[in-house]
């Protein structure tokens, strides 16, 4: 009889965070919700921080469910956003709660930063996209500023091996969290020592790197004592959130690109060997790590954040809708009455999205969209020929091959009419699911740590078999060719 695994894996985002039950056969995998939370940031003496102390007691909580359904846990994973980290002592306290990539501290310190060591060089070090709140700046803010907790540390550990750090008192840090500090050499895998020398900043700080699904420890025996549970190993999954989605795809052409999709539109490739030259920088493509050798080339683009704001608009407006009912309302408008650049920074900031929708079309002399069905519809093309803008750029500037097929995962691939129209705009298949893949990854990550699945071939093997995937095919592409043409003319790419 095979064995049946059951992992627990904990996802943190930026506003909650989750403990997901998966139970694993052999083949397939199955998923549920064991305990849900919210993730609230504090200001602490005028620093914005994460709440640390209570996402502690959180995963204890969701431990003690696991004892009460009188669960046989094998292992947990923990995965988080990119970037934060919190400082240890040298007798292993935490110094402060980690401060928030929101915080002000780094405002300005990149271009400080510039000076000792010019951003092309930055980039050729490291391979990845410049955003003032990457690791690097920020440490870089504490050096500047004096500040102690750095000079009194004696590790730096990134969220998830935090985390992982306060259930086991073991430390280390997994490969694809260190790959967002701007702080790793992408070919060796490993710090990049001369730059952290450049910066003044002290290596004893950096703990030694660890490949996805090195087991880093199992929980503390007062732990496990007093949530009712085994000494259970913790394995370091994928723990950057976005390297767990992308293990969770089921690719069956390795010509691919992927689009995880939800507030905002992470599109990219699969790939084995960095790509660090100028003009990658110069398109804000940036190279994160992967699992199984593989690299994440990836590009930050607008997501579902505009039609999120619309709907806050609405809904303070007038009678709430649900997000169906606005595409519903979206099918019913006519097609192709207004071209926009979703990445234009009018659309960054919260606060009355339809006035900004219909001042941009007023601006370029098309127009305006009235109803919320006119205004989605726009919302959700423009959407449709980015994504064909942002995987043209990929493949004839980055990969220099052609994408046979896209795949959408994560919370926006439910929308099966954005699916539609990324389809015709791109002119070649979508295929849209799993909406849960960074849960999915962590919990089969783990299985990969305990030997149960031998590598990335094997473990979308399993997303393959467990979950289902909806096939989008060009149904309107001339239309679509059309109207993109008239897109670049208003958006002057």
């Amino acid at each position: 009889m095979k064995k049946t695994f059951n992992f627990l894996g904990f996802d943190f985002g930026a506003s909650s965070g989750r403990a997901m039950l998966g139970v694993f056969d052999g083949e397939r995998v199955e998923i549920r919700e064991l305990h849900r939370f919210l993730n609230e940031p504090v200001d602490l003496v005028g620093r914005f921080s994460w709440d640390v102390p209570r996402l502690f007691f959180e995963m204890k909580q969701a431990l003690n469910k696991a004892a009460k359904e009188g669960l046989r846990i094998d292992a947990i994973g923990i995965d988080t956003w990119g970037v934060d980290f919190g400082l240890v002592d040298k007798n292993g306290y935490l110094l402060g709660n980690p401060v928030h990539y929101r915080d002000a501290r780094t405002d300005g310190v990149m271009e400080k930063a510039f000076a000792v060591m010019p951003q092309e060089e930055i980039f050729r070090h490291t391979g990845l996209a410049f955003m003032q709140f990457n690791t690097l700046y920020q440490l870089y803010a504490m050096k500047l500023e004096g500040d102690p907790t750095l000079e009194a540390a004696e590790h730096m550990l990134m969220m998830p091996d935090l985390l992982a750090y306060l259930l086991t008192g073991k430390m280390g840090t997994e490969y694809t969290i260190a790959s967002t500090s701007q702080l790793i050499d992408p070919f060796t895998r490993d710090w990049d020592f001369d730059l952290i020398d450049r910066f003044g900043l002290p290596r004893r700080v950096f703990t030694p790197i660890q490949p996805s699904g090195t087991v880093r420890g199992t929980l503390l025996p007062q732990i496990a004592k007093e949530c009712g549970v085994s000494e259970i190993p913790v394995i370091a999954v994928a723990s950057h959130d976005t390297a767990s989605a992308v293990a969770a795809i089921p690719v069956a052409d390795p010509d691919f690109a992927y689009i995880s999709s939800g507030t905002w539109s992470l599109l990219g490739a699969e790939i084995r060997t960095p790509l660090c030259e100028p003009g990658v920088m110069r398109a804000n493509y940036t190279n994160e790590g992967g699992i199984d050798g593989t690299i994440r080339l990836l590009k930050n683009i607008m997501g579902l954040w505009i039609i999120q704001e619309c709907k806050r608009e609405w809904d303070r407006r007038a009678d709430a809708v649900s997000f169906a009912q606005i595409v519903e309302m979206a099918e019913k408008a006519d097609p192709f009455i207004a071209f926009v650049d979703v990445d234009d920074p009018c659309f960054l900031a919260p606060n009355d999205m339809p006035a900004r929708i219909q001042a941009y079309c007023q601006k370029t002399g098309q127009r305006v969209p009235q109803s919320r069905g006119e205004i989605a519809r726009v919302v959700y093309e423009n959407l449709a020929f980015k994504y064909r803008w942002a995987v043209e750029r990929l493949e004839k500037d980055m990969l220099k091959k052609r994408v046979n097929v896209l795949h959408i995962v994560g919370g926006g691939s439910k929308n099966d009419m954005l699916n539609r129209f990324t389809a015709d705009a791109i002119n070649r298949p979508v295929i849209a699911g799993p909406d849960e893949g960074t849960v999915i990854g962590n919990l089969l990550v783990q299985a990969m740590g305990l030997g149960a699945l031998k590598d990335l071939a094997a473990l979308r093997r399993v997303v393959e078999n467990s979950f289902p995937t909806r096939r989008f095919e060009p149904e309107n592409a001339p239309a679509w060719d059309a109207a993109y043409a008239k897109y670049l003319e208003v958006v002057k790419k």
